[in-house]
Parts: structure tokens; C-alpha cells; sequence
């Protein structure tokens, strides 16, 4: 890959999903074999936290992922829920790459119907959700998400990441009401995977308790 960034495709994506259209976007800007974090930062400007926490969130949908990406999204939470407009990756995760053929398997690798459904009314809607404040509700939403999936626990992946996929593609496409709902979902899903995730460490406890 020489690193050099390609222009953008233009009118023959947009029939596609937006899920299918971003990452396919992404892919023809960089035609080598891997794409880095820092590359894709770098490339979509103000559009890069909604993207990069996008594709950081698909992969989280998969058994045995969520944890591998969780980091950079709780980075990429924090910084956009202190306001900043563009992200700045740490060196060690900017340097952090996707094999360009695993990138465009990631647009049916949602997998879910629901997805496929918000994607057909996503549209730009400007609202309080687009708003800077409404990028600071989505950053912190963002981090409390990563660290679900950072955390392990049986079935508390999958809520939190498909809120936070929603809730990303609100933000590329400034959608404010997909936005909202995919808050909404994300918020409930964190907190079905902190209910579980806290039986857990309870009954745990209370099994030590037994045993000593």
C-alpha cells in the first residue's frame, strides 16, 4: 500500500445501505492490502468519530471480538465526549490496521435484520443530536458501551454494540433521530450487560462466601 488516498467514490455507491456504502467508501479510498486507524482518522475529518467507532462496532457483533476493539472505542468515546471535532489516536492504536478484503466483509458482517431496517431510513436530519452537546451525549455513551465490551460476560456484548452501531451511523450520516434511538438502544443494552455483569460478580461473592 503506498498510503496514497484515493478520491472518494461518487454516485455509483449510493444505491447502496449505508453500512455497505461507508465501508465500501472507506475500501476505495485506500486501495492497498491494510488500512489503518490513523489513515481513516486522518481521511474523513469531522465524519471520523462516527466512522472509525462504526467499524471499531461491527466486528463486536462477532463471539470473541468485542474486547479486541473495545479500547480504542472507549479512546475514541472519551476524546468526543470532551468536545473535540476530530479524533487523535494514540500512536499505538493509529498504527493499528484492517486487512482491506476483512473491511469489506464487514458490511454483511451486521448480519442483523434490524440494522438492515434502520439503514433504509437513515437520511441527514439536523437536530439536538447533531449538535456538539448531543456529540458529548454520544461520546459518553460511547465509553460506557466500550466498556461493556471490554468486560466479559455471558451475552453482554450484543446489546451494547448494536445500540452503538445505530447510534454511529446516526452520527456519519447526521441523523438525529436515528441518533436518538440508537442512544436509547445503547443506553438500555449497557445496562442489561451492568445488571448482568453484577449478578455475576453477586453471586460470585456470595459463592466465596460459601466456600471459605
Amino acid at each position: 500500500m503506498d498510503g496514497t488516498a484515493q478520491p472518494a467514490p461518487d454516485q455509483h455507491h449510493e444505491h447502496l445501505a449505508p453500512i455497505s456504502r461507508i465501508v465500501t467508501e472507506v475500501a476505495a479510498q485506500f486501495p492497498g492490502a491494510r488500512i489503518t486507524l490513523g489513515e481513516m482518522a486522518e481521511a474523513f475529518g469531522d465524519r471520523a468519530f462516527g466512522l472509525l467507532i462504526l467499524l471499531l462496532c461491527l466486528p463486536s457483533l462477532l463471539p470473541g471480538m468485542a474486547s479486541v476493539f473495545g479500547i480504542p472505542m472507549l479512546i475514541l468515546g472519551v476524546q468526543m465526549g470532551m468536545g473535540r471535532r476530530v479524533p487523535k489516536l494514540p500512536r499505538f492504536i493509529a498504527r493499528q490496521s484492517i486487512k482491506r478484503e476483512d473491511l469489506l466483509r464487514l458490511s454483511g458482517a451486521s448480519g442483523s435484520s434490524w440494522i438492515k431496517r434502520v439503514e433504509q431510513y437513515v437520511k441527514p436530519r439536523p437536530g439536538f443530536f447533531t449538535s456538539p452537546f448531543g456529540d458529548k451525549i454520544v461520546g459518553w455513551l460511547t465509553v460506557y458501551s466500550a466498556v461493556m465490551l471490554i468486560l466479559p460476560g455471558p451475552g453482554t456484548n450484543g446489546p451494547p454494540a448494536f445500540g452503538t452501531i445505530i447510534m454511529a451511523l446516526g452520527v456519519v450520516e447526521a441523523d438525529n433521530r436515528v441518533i436518538g434511538i440508537g442512544a436509547l438502544v445503547t443506553l438500555l443494552g449497557c445496562l442489561f450487560a451492568t445488571f448482568v455483569i453484577g449478578a455475576l460478580v453477586w453471586v460470585g461473592i456470595q459463592a466465596l462466601g460459601w466456600i471459605v
